[in-house]
Order: structure tokens, then C-alpha cells, then sequence
């Protein structure tokens, strides 16, 4: 059986999961500035309970922002090392895309500081708001014109209740409309200016 390998490290959480036909088992936790310390002991612990072998893994998802400027680096690093030296597939999704509610638009967030976000917008699978910044008042006018949509991720800096997605399912959700990167290596994360 061969298995993908899903890692997200690119906000205040840790997301590390293990998937075939479907999500495994996913280990996601609130690990702000430790992500770098846990990430690889939890993708041993995964492969370590299922008996999982690294030739067994043919893929690798990871989240490349925006978010963090070294959260995205972390899960980035490990799945660029992995799918080199593996030679396995290396699949990129925005960090935004996969806080979004299956079941209606989202808009995505992520707090950006400095009273501004990273936000996109997204339903499944199709962009609908392109990933940027946006200062919070800009931010809190597109959700009022927006009322029908989802807003989503930890948005407690914006004094809302955000939509809290699985991590792990949405990013194996995404797999069948990734492509994988043609050069690994070369991957950058995303860091968007203002």
C-alpha cells in the first residue's frame, strides 16, 4: 500500500497526517513557535504506528503559505528534503485554501499582523478571491458584503467565530486537482507584500 504525507505548519498550529484511500490518522495541535521541534518526531510516531516504511510513501502535500514567514519554511524544508531524497511526488496548496468550509463560499484567514490578514477566498476547489493582504477593515467590509459566505480559520483576532476545517481532509481533498512540482527543490514558500 502506498500512503501521501500531509504537512502544515504554516500558522500557529501543527498538522502532520498520514493518508492512503483516505485520511489515516491526522495530528494537528496548537504549536506556535515549536513547530520545527515536533514536526519530524510526529511524521516518525505516524509512520512508526503503522508500520510504515519511507519507500512506502509516494507523495507529499504541504501548505506554502501565506502565513508564519518560518512556520512555512518548517513543513516546506521537511517535504522538500523528503521528496528529493524519496524521489517521490511534492504537492503545494495555499495555507489559506485549506481553512475553507466544504460547504459553502469561504473566506479564508489568517491574521497578518500589523491590524491586517492573508486572506482568499475559495469554494472547493476554485479561487474566487486571489490569496493577499487586506488591513482588517478592509477585511471585516468584505465580509459584510459578503453575509452568505464562510469565514474562516482563527480569526479570534477579529473578534469573529471562524469555521475551524480539518486540516489534514481538506488538504487530501485537494490532491486529486494538485499537480505535483516538476522540480522540488525549487519550490518557494509564498510570502505576500503588501
Amino acid at each position: 500500500m502506498k500512503y501521501t504525507l500531509l504537512l502544515d505548519s504554516s500558522n500557529t498550529s501543527l498538522t502532520v497526517a498520514l493518508a492512503s484511500n483516505k485520511v489515516v490518522e491526522s495530528i494537528s495541535y496548537e504549536a506556535w513557535q515549536s513547530q520545527s521541534e515536533h514536526m519530524i518526531p510526529e511524521i516518525n510516531n505516524l509512520l512508526e504506528k503503522y508500520n510504515v516504511d519511507r519507500n512506502d510513501i509516494d507523495g507529499v502535500v504541504v501548505s506554502i503559505g501565506p502565513g508564519s514567514y518560518t512556520g512555512v519554511r518548517i513543513a516546506l524544508t521537511i517535504a522538500k528534503t523528503m521528496a528529493s531524497a524519496l524521489k517521490i511526488k511534492l504537492y503545494t496548496v495555499s495555507s489559506l485554501q485549506i481553512l475553507k468550509d466544504v460547504k459553502k463560499p469561504s473566506i479564508c484567514l489568517i491574521n497578518a499582523r500589523s491590524d491586517r490578514s492573508y486572506i482568499g477566498v475559495y469554494e472547493n476547489e476554485k479561487c474566487l478571491l486571489q490569496d493577499q493582504i487586506m488591513t482588517n477593515d478592509e477585511v471585516r467590509n468584505y465580509i459584510n458584503n459578503h453575509p452568505d459566505y464562510s469565514i474562516c480559520g482563527n480569526t479570534k483576532y477579529l473578534q469573529i467565530d471562524g469555521h475551524v476545517a480539518d486540516i489534514a481532509k481538506e488538504m487530501f481533498s485537494l490532491l486529486p486537482y494538485l499537480k505535483p512540482s516538476e522540480e522540488p527543490r525549487g519550490v518557494k514558500p509564498v510570502y505576500l507584500k503588501d
